[in-house]
């Protein structure tokens, strides 16, 4: 494992971690594996899962007669008490996304904790930072505001809730503001005026599913209400390109990969 910052996982975690890459891997080549989810939203609970978030290089050889490289294969599972929550994509969908303002995609490249990184990912990052665009104000806003309709019509809500609609909000933010991708609420928060998201960080690193109370929800709504504000607005003020200038870039780095893969024959099979 080649760990961008391994001190967000205990000892077993990483022994999981490493395991299920080590197996995966032996199905198909990454380029990369995330770590996503609560870890690095900056409010992990000694329950959370590992939400491990790859990308995966198919053999070329088998994109050269009637193979398509559609699959995306996950699992999920508890291994040792852990939940593992493993999902990748292959690497020409994933330029795809970028082109096209995939915030997921984006994270996985530049903004998560990395577990696994290929050789190969060093010279993708730069290109995958000129990609972004206007465009990925639509991921952003799109899921802020799906998780924000169900915090308002849901009866009780958790702490958990509240923060993904948060998070999701102030990253969007944050990349239409400056161009970088950076998930981590904790980061955020003060800086973009949500200080008193703290508090319910704290409580979320408590446990995964902490309740919030119902004498506080209508403030936090108002609050989330309020970053959804915040980001139509940054999203209007943006100087970002409308739309990604370096697309045949990346389609030059990908088919550079995928020549450079077939005369090395670093081919796994893929499930």
């Amino acid at each position: 494992m080649k760990a961008r910052d391994q001190t967000l996982l205990d000892v077993v975690q990483t022994r999981i971690a490493e395991l299920v890459i080590a197996r995966e891997e032996a199905r198909r080549s990454h380029l990369v594996v995330a770590l996503s989810g609560a870890h690095a939203y900056g409010f992990p609970s000694p329950d959370s899962d590992l939400d491990l978030k790859a990308i995966h290089v198919a053999p070329t050889e088998s994109l050269l007669g009637f193979g398509e490289a559609t699959s995306a294969p996950d699992r999920l599972e508890i291994i040792d008490g852990v939940e593992i929550d493993y999902t990748s994509n292959e690497i020409g969908l994933v330029l795809r996304g970028l082109i096209t303002g995939n915030g997921n995609f984006a994270e996985r490249i530049l903004g998560a904790p990395i577990l696994f990184q290929a050789p190969e990912l060093q010279g993708l990052i730069p290109l995958a930072e000129r990609s972004i665009s206007k465009r990925i104000y639509r991921h952003y806003k799109g899921f802020a505001q799906s998780q924000l309709e169900e915090v308002k019509s849901a009866k009780t809500i958790t702490v958990k809730s509240v923060l993904y609609v948060l998070r999701t909000a102030l990253s969007g933010i944050h990349v239409l503001k400056t161009g970088q991708i950076e998930p981590d609420l904790s980061a955020l928060a003060e800086g973009l005026g949500f200080g008193e998201a703290a508090e319910l960080i704290e409580r979320k690193r408590a446990g995964e599913r902490s309740p919030l109370e119902a004498a506080v929800k209508e403030r936090w709504t108002e609050a989330l209400t309020r970053a959804m504000a915040a980001l139509e607005e940054a999203f209007q003020q943006s100087k970002l390109p409308e739309t990604a200038q370096n697309a045949p870039e990346l389609e030059a780095w990908l088919i550079e990969l995928r020549r450079n893969r077939l005369v090395s024959g670093r081919s796994v099979s893929s499930t």
